[in-house]
């Protein structure tokens, strides 16, 4: 495969301390995924609750993340915006610091023609020289970027590199494969959807899940890589239960919560994302217990 993104991302969360980005576990949590197999990490993206931050915390997180990678991972940056200008901004700014790609949303709210994402992804990956994978999430865009319109973006943008998918569909997932080709990075964007998209001939995922099991959920990805089948799947249902235990609640608060209670992290958020319910959080404990994650 030579396709340019490949093997499990980590949708990075954002910590928080008293308001503000901890920059120091940031870099904390970067070391932890350098040194547990994870092949890339995606700053500044749903899971790390890029809309609440200002667009000077968005560059300054992206930068930390470079810095304290030191070229070990991949860093494909969240630079996605509804405004076509912001969303170019971003991009150029992550560019310049360092990042490996730009993965860049549907725009929301908007809710664009399909001639209109084309004219916004066209217009973003053209502004850089890195590479862009698309972020295609109907759920919380209201928008589902068509395999028509990829289509017609790979052909005319070299640098359209790969899409997250989030669509939860695999036939979608089937069509984008197969017509925009081998070459063409098509990565999870759902934990549970992960292997079912690696047997169809996906090149990995952008994990919510690997934030607190970034071993099991590379082992996972390069086993189906490497055909080992067997291995994938044992792999496969021993992650399945954190995988649907991750959206209790709207992404990020339940794998935040999951990581405040393995003392990875602080259980903070910014409004609108607030604390977990009491009795999902007890739902979530019990989850965690058998992976030794918690008492």
């Amino acid at each position: 495969m030579s396709a340019p993104f490949q093997g499990s991302f980590v949708a990075l969360v954002t910590p928080f301390r008293n308001g503000q980005i901890d920059e120091a576990k940031v870099r904390e949590l970067v070391e932890l995924h350098a040194s547990h197999g994870t092949d890339g990490i995606v700053p500044c993206g749903t899971t790390g609750e890029s809309p609440t931050l200002s667009h000077d915390e968005h560059k300054r997180l992206i930068e930390v993340v470079i810095e304290a990678a030191r070229g070990r991972l991949k860093v494909v940056a969240g630079t996605g915006s509804n405004s076509t200008a912001e969303a170019i901004d971003l991009t150029r700014h992550a560019a310049r610091a360092g990042a490996a790609g730009g993965l860049v949303v549907n725009p929301y709210y908007n809710k664009p023609t399909q001639d209109g994402l084309y004219r916004h992804f066209r217009a973003v990956a053209e502004s850089v020289a890195i590479p862009i994978l698309v972020y295609n999430i109907q759920s919380r865009t209201a928008v589902n970027v068509e395999t028509a319109t990829l289509e017609r973006l790979v052909r005319d943008v070299k640098s359209v590199a790969g899409v997250k998918e989030a669509s939860g569909s695999l036939d979608q997932m089937s069509q984008v494969i197969a017509a925009c080709g081998p070459d063409f990075a098509v990565l999870s964007g759902d934990d549970n959807l992960t292997l079912p998209l690696l047997a169809i001939g996906g090149h990995g995922v952008v994990s919510v899940i690997a934030n607190i099991l970034p071993r099991e959920t590379a082992e996972m990805v390069h086993a189906a890589l490497d055909g080992d089948w067997k291995r994938a799947r044992d792999l496969h249902y021993r992650l399945f239960p954190l995988a649907r235990a991750a959206f209790l609640e709207t992404n990020p608060i339940p794998i935040k919560e999951a990581m405040a209670m393995a003392g990875m992290i602080e259980p903070e958020f910014r409004l609108p994302m607030c604390r977990m319910s009491d009795a999902n959080r007890e739902r979530l404990r019990a989850v965690l217990k058998p992976y030794a994650l918690v008492k």
